[in-house]
C-alpha cells in the first residue's frame, strides 16, 4: 500500500451507503486519488421502499474494487438510523486506518411518487429517519475524531429536490431540503476548526435508486416491461441540458473536488450536479 500520489493522498474517507451506486463510486473515485476508505452500508431492504436494498455481497464487491486500486478499506454493516451502531462501525475503521479527513454522508432512500396528503405516516418517518437524521448521525459520530485542529471536509448528499420543489415527492424533497439547513449550520459551527461543510445536489443519476423495476413500473404503468430507456423521457424534463440521465462518476468528481485541498476555501456551499435542473425555469 505505497501509493502516495493523488488529490486526496494520505487521507481517510468515511462513506455511508457505500455498498453500491453513488456511494461505491465515491469510494472508488477517492481511492483512485490516494484515499483509504471506511465504508458502511445497511446491506438490507427498507420496508417502505419498493426497490431492493444493497447486500453484503455488494459491500464485499466495493471492498474488492478498492483493494484493486491498492488502497486500504474497512467495511462494516451499519444502519445510519442506529447512532450507537454507526459509532461502533466508524471506530473500527478509525482503529485500523486513522481518523477521517473526509466524510461523505451519502446513505439515503427514495420513495414512491405520491400526493402529499396521501403519504403513509410510516413512509414519511422512515424517509426523515434515513435522509436527514441519518445524515446528522453520520456527522455526529465523525466529529469527535475530526476536532483535533487538523481540519477536514464534510460532504452531505442532498438532491436537486433539495433546492427546488418536486411534485408528488414531498417527503423526499422535505428531507433533502433539511440537509441544506444542516449543512449551513454545521459550516458556521465548524469553520474555526478548518472543517469545511458543503452539500451536493445530484440530478437523475443512473444508480439502483432509479434503475429498478419498481421505479420503471411506477412511472410507465402503460408498458408491460418498462426499462430505464422508457423512463428517461419522463424524468428527463427536470434537466436543462439534453441529458436525462447522469452517470454516477460525474457526482463522484464533485465529491473528489470538495474532499481535496483544491476546495480549501469553500464551505457552506450547495453544489448542483444536475444538468441545470435547479436553474431551469
Amino acid at each position: 500500500m505505497t501509493k502516495t500520489v493523488g488529490r486526496v493522498a494520505g487521507k481517510v474517507a468515511f462513506i455511508t451507503g457505500a455498498a453500491r451506486g453513488q456511494g461505491r463510486e465515491h469510494a472508488l473515485r477517492l481511492a483512485e486519488e490516494g484515499a483509504d476508505i471506511i465504508a458502511v452500508d445497511v446491506c438490507g431492504d427498507i420496508d417502505t421502499v419498493g426497490y431492493p436494498g444493497a447486500t453484503e455481497a455488494d459491500l464485499d464487491e466495493t471492498v474488492a474494487l478498492v483493494q484493486k486500486l491498492d488502497r486500504r478499506i474497512v467495511a462494516e454493516k451499519a444502519d445510519v438510523r442506529d447512532l450507537d451502531g454507526l459509532r461502533a462501525a466508524l471506530q473500527r475503521g478509525v482503529d485500523e486506518l486513522g481518523r477521517p479527513d473526509v466524510v461523505v454522508a451519502n446513505a439515503g432512500i427514495s420513495g414512491a411518487p405520491s400526493a402529499a396528503a396521501q403519504i403513509d405516516e410510516v413512509a414519511w418517518q422512515t424517509m426523515l429517519d434515513i435522509n436527514i437524521t441519518g445524515v446528522m448521525h453520520t456527522v455526529k459520530v465523525a466529529l469527535p475524531h475530526m476536532s483535533d485542529g487538523r481540519g477536514g471536509s464534510i460532504i452531505l448528499v442532498s438532491s436537486m429536490l433539495g433546492l427546488r420543489g418536486g411534485g408528488y415527492m414531498a417527503a423526499y424533497a422535505s428531507a433533502k431540503h433539511a440537509v441544506v439547513g444542516l449543512m449551513n449550520s454545521l459550516a458556521n459551527e465548524l469553520a474555526h476548526l478548518w472543517i469545511r461543510v458543503n452539500s451536493i445536489h445530484p440530478g437523475n443519476i443512473r444508480t439502483p435508486m432509479i434503475d429498478n423495476e419498481w421505479f420503471h413500473r411506477t412511472l410507465r404503468p402503460d408498458l408491460a416491461e418498462p426499462t430505464m430507456d422508457d423512463v428517461a423521457p419522463v424524468i428527463g424534463h427536470f434537466h436543462m441540458l439534453p441529458a436525462p440521465i447522469i452517470e454516477a462518476r460525474a457526482v463522484s468528481d464533485a465529491v473528489l473536488f470538495l474532499a481535496s485541498d483544491e476546495s480549501k476555501y469553500i464551505t457552506g456551499a450547495t453544489l448542483p450536479i444536475d444538468a441545470g435542473a435547479v436553474a431551469k425555469f
